[in-house]
Parts: C-alpha cells; structure tokens; sequence
C-alpha cells in the first residue's frame, strides 16, 4: 500500500487539513487543547497552519485520493514564523496559557518528529495511517534518522508500537490527556 503514497503539494493543504480535522474531531489533545467555540474551525485551520510549516521544512505523505496524511519534520526545523505564532495563538485563544505552562519530555537526542498522523474517519481501519507513516519512516531510515512523537490516545500507543516505536515518558495533565511520548531509533537500510 506505500506505493499509493506521495509527497503532499501546497494545493493539498485544504484538503489535508480536512482530513485532519474530521480525524481529530474527538482526539483527547485537540479537544483539551482547543476552545470549544467554532472548535471544528479552528481545528482545520490550526491542521492547515501546521501542515504548511512541515511542507514548507519537513515531509507530508498523503494516500493518492487523500484519505490519509502524515506530516514529519526533522530535527533542525525552524520555528514558526511570527504571522503563524500570533495566529496559532488566536487560534488556541483562552487555552494558551495552559498550553504555555505545560512541559512535555524533550526528545534525548536530535530526532524527527512525528507531527500528525490522520485518516478521513470514513476510510479508517483500512492500513492508510499505517501506509503514510511507514512510508515517512522509510524515507527518514535512509538518513538514519531517530524519530519521536506524542500521542493521547492510547489505541496510538499500540499502533506506533508496530511501527517500531517505544514509549519513553507519560505525562498526565491535571483536567487534560495523558500524553504518551515515544521514540524510535534509527533504523539501518
């Protein structure tokens, strides 16, 4: 099924985002993490936002009819620039300061990071999040690459746990998810 992976252009972005959006619908980070006014819009435009900073520094995979997407950016990505920063905190409006506050586990060593994984809900349980990642993986093993990602929901852990990833840290957050932290080491080709 990677063969029906592609790089992801800048006329995906929308619908991408989209994808996104619809899979992170009910996604315990997203729903702690976004107010809840106009929380379907903000999602997508938040997905968009992100999307095009990992086109523009990283890697996005999607399927050939854009079901599933995924987003990787390595090691020495920039920061966003400040037009992205100052809307992304538009975006998370009264939810930034909690965000601010929180401290998640750094990765040990420089790594890839994971950023987004999604599949149109509609198209699930058919092995398209497990295609883009591994395909992403693939590409990032060629580099010898560490890879790293953070996910709250924990039928993730399993998943990424068949792509080769271990858990290194959780952290639970008063009135918010469990995030689990996970790494995974460089593999040779």
């Amino acid at each position: 099924m990677t063969d029906m992976v592609r790089q992801a252009t800048a006329a995906d972005l929308g619908a991408a985002a989209r994808v996104l959006g619809l899979a992170f619908k009910i996604y315990p980070w997203t729903r702690w993490s976004i107010p809840e006014d106009d929380y379907e819009q903000r999602l997508e435009r938040l997905q968009y936002l992100y999307l095009g900073h990992a086109l523009a520094h990283g890697l996005v995979l999607a399927d050939e009819q854009l079901r599933s997407v995924a987003a990787f950016l390595p090691p020495d990505a920039p920061e966003p620039g400040p037009d992205m920063q100052n809307e992304v905190v538009e975006l998370l409006g009264s939810r930034v300061t909690a965000l601010a506050d929180l401290r998640l586990p750094q990765p040990r060593v420089p790594a890839w990071n994971l950023a987004t994984v999604g599949v149109d809900p509609a198209h699930q349980g058919r092995g398209l999040g497990t295609a883009v990642a591994s395909a992403g993986l693939t590409r990032i093993d060629r580099e010898a690459g560490a890879v790293v990602l953070e996910t709250s929901d924990e039928r993730n852990v399993r998943l990424y746990g068949r792509l080769g990833f271990l858990v290194t840290d959780t952290t639970v957050i008063v009135d918010g998810p469990t995030v689990y932290s996970m790494s995974r080491a460089p593999k040779s080709s």
